[in-house]
């Protein structure tokens, strides 16, 4: 029941009356406890509120009243997304306790089309990593779904972790600033689409960074995760960044042969492995092909981008002072005393970096010679991908440039070396571009993922690329 179905096949089942709401939504929700002692994938399984709400749901399709896209089909989301009265924490001990009065907007769309929400997924704390190992004070590392040693990559780990391991159908909301939505599903071996930044309403998202957070979808096939897209896509008057675009049919594209740019750095910089497993998808398209270079992206974007990500970071964790939600202590000292020993209870040690960091580079000493030079060089970059665009139409690279590294593997790395690894998905995520990660093989118990690029606005040529992709590659 529900096992093996794609989100369409799943809904036609259900409306049908084959297919049980309550029945499948109790069933996802005993794997999701079940599996979460080892696996760790959430942070928060809302029973309660999600049979309750697939008790509404399959009432409604009974009396015809329900026309919606997603009718009964269950959502994890990740934690930094607003759930009405389910404790949402953005991974961090710093919110425990808030649970928020109003759903985030992408949330509140989900619902209207039918979609349970089955619970909180883990994540980096406030998405500050690359491997999902940065998890707050008292919360779980979430383990890769094909090999328990090896990580699920951050910073939506929980979501392509359990997106990946459960056989029912299930689709997941997550979100990237710099590539927390295309890492984990290439680690993890799924489908993650991340939009055009201002695509889909950030609205009840708890910022990392506002102007590069993106809230996407994870699926297990391309088709999934488009249809999850066009479900919570669209302009919302509540987000100042949101887009005046009209909804596009994402799931309804077909697979089409466009020009591909290979983008010559990012495959240099990669595992040989990787970068043979890449290029073999590449070939099975017989696509036409051109070799495109990035080099100011590739050598600048990852410093570019953390100096405007930690600034913003800096800025917007400013608010969790333990005065109007979340951790709070005992009130003694003057307020630098208070305020200190609550964010020093309640970060961990990548925040307290990632704080550290942001706030040294936007002090008014500072600032002209790191965040203002930084957000020109991003306007440079910018530029530079949309010249590469006026000649193909989408651009490909691995999404990573190793697999999932094992757990003792990424202890040996420095912070450094870490914030290396965001080479191959910084550059669409600091030009605010839509991508894609598609898996297209296995190395061992290890997937790889190739990521596929288009310009901005550009989802559906994207998805037709991807859409090659993934049929080639079955």
């Amino acid at each position: 029941m529900g096992e093996g179905l794609s989100i369409k096949q799943f809904v036609t089942e259900v409306k049908k009356g084959n297919i049980s709401v309550l029945e499948h939504t109790e069933k996802i929700l005993s794997e999701a406890e079940q599996s979460n002692s080892q696996y760790h994938y959430f942070n928060l399984i809302a029973r309660e509120a999600a049979l309750k709400q697939a008790g509404e749901v399959e009432a409604s399709i009974k009396t015809g009243r329900n026309k919606g896209m997603l009718p009964g089909v269950p959502l994890s989301v990740k934690d930094c997304i607003c759930v009405q009265g389910i404790e949402s924490r953005a991974g961090s001990k710093i919110l425990s306790g808030y649970e928020p009065l109003f759903d985030a907007t992408v949330i509140e769309r989900a619902r209207a089309e039918g979609a349970i929400i089955i619970g909180k997924t883990s994540q980096d704390e406030f998405g500050f990593g690359t491997f999902n190992t940065n998890v707050g004070i008292g919360f779980e590392i979430p383990k890769n779904p094909h090999d328990i040693k090896r990580c699920c990559g951050g910073s939506s780990g929980g979501s392509a972790g359990f997106t990946a391991l459960t056989k029912l159908t299930h689709a997941s909301i997550g979100e990237s600033t710099g590539g927390s939505i295309a890492c984990p599903a290439s680690f993890c071996g799924v489908v993650g689409l991340t939009p055009t930044y201002g695509r889909v309403s950030r609205y009840g998202l708890i910022d990392y960074a506002n102007s590069l957070d993106k809230i996407g979808s994870m699926g297990k096939t391309v088709e999934d995760a488009a249809l999850l897209l066009e479900v919570i896509a669209g302009y919302d008057s509540n987000d100042s960044t949101s887009l005046k675009q009209e909804k596009d049919d994402f799931s309804k594209i077909e697979p089409s042969k466009l020009k591909i740019g290979i983008v010559k750095e990012l495959f240099e910089n990669c595992d040989a492995p990787v970068k043979k497993e890449c290029m073999n998808a590449i070939k099975k398209l017989g696509a036409k092909t051109q070799e495109i270079s990035l080099p100011l992206n590739a050598k600048y974007g990852i410093a570019a981008y953390y100096i405007i990500s930690t600034s913003e970071a800096s800025t917007n964790l400013a608010r969790y002072c333990g005065m109007r939600y979340g951790l709070h202590e005992k009130l003694e000292g003057n307020f630098n005393e208070y305020f200190s020993k609550v964010r020093s209870n309640g970060f961990n040690k990548e925040a307290k970096r990632r704080i550290l960091l942001g706030t040294f580079a936007r002090m008014a000493g500072f600032r002209d010679a790191y965040y203002l030079r930084a957000m020109k060089a991003r306007t440079r970059l910018i530029r530079e991908f949309k010249e590469a665009f006026s000649k193909v139409d989408v651009l490909a690279n691995p999404t990573m440039p190793i697999v999932a590294p094992t757990f003792e593997a990424i202890e040996k790395l420095t912070p450094l070396q870490q914030y290396a690894m965001d080479l191959c998905t910084v550059p669409a995520n600091l030009a605010g571009m839509p991508h894609i990660s598609v898996p297209v093989a296995m190395q061992g118990k290890a997937p790889v993922g190739l990521m596929l690029t288009a310009d901005h606005l550009q989802e559906k040529k994207m998805i037709q690329a991807a859409l090659a992709v993934e049929s080639a590659c079955k």
